[in-house]
């Protein structure tokens, strides 16, 4: 059997690390909140460009003269378009909580 030291009544182990609380209310974060709603709606725009480029209307003349028109869906940019803007929503989200972060957290008051 190890017979180790035992804590005494003042000594912890481990010893507490000092707290340093982590500020959530700060101002800069509203900065960040609008750079990330610029960077959203630039995704947004890629997003609507993708799927405009995807989608392509073909028209044809049939023997008897009359026009036909159709659309045709290309797969990569229909893909591309929607994976764009998940990440333009993700980014909006994120936007949203760093705003809310600037402005309402606040530090809770100790009790003693």
């Amino acid at each position: 059997m190890i017979d180790l030291p035992q804590p005494t009544g003042r000594e912890l182990w481990p010893p507490e690390e000092p707290e340093t609380p982590a500020r959530l209310n700060e101002p800069w974060r509203a900065f960040v909140a609008l750079g990330e709603v610029i960077v959203a709606a630039l995704l947004l725009w890629a997003a609507f460009a993708l799927w405009h480029a995807g989608v392509v209307t073909v028209v044809t003349t049939a023997g008897d003269g009359a026009r036909l028109a159709s659309q045709r869906v290309f797969g990569g940019p229909i893909a591309g378009a929607l994976g764009v803007g998940t990440v333009a929503a993700v980014v909006l989200v994120d936007a949203v909580r760093q705003l809310l972060l600037a402005v309402r957290a606040r530090r809770r008051k100790k009790k003693d």
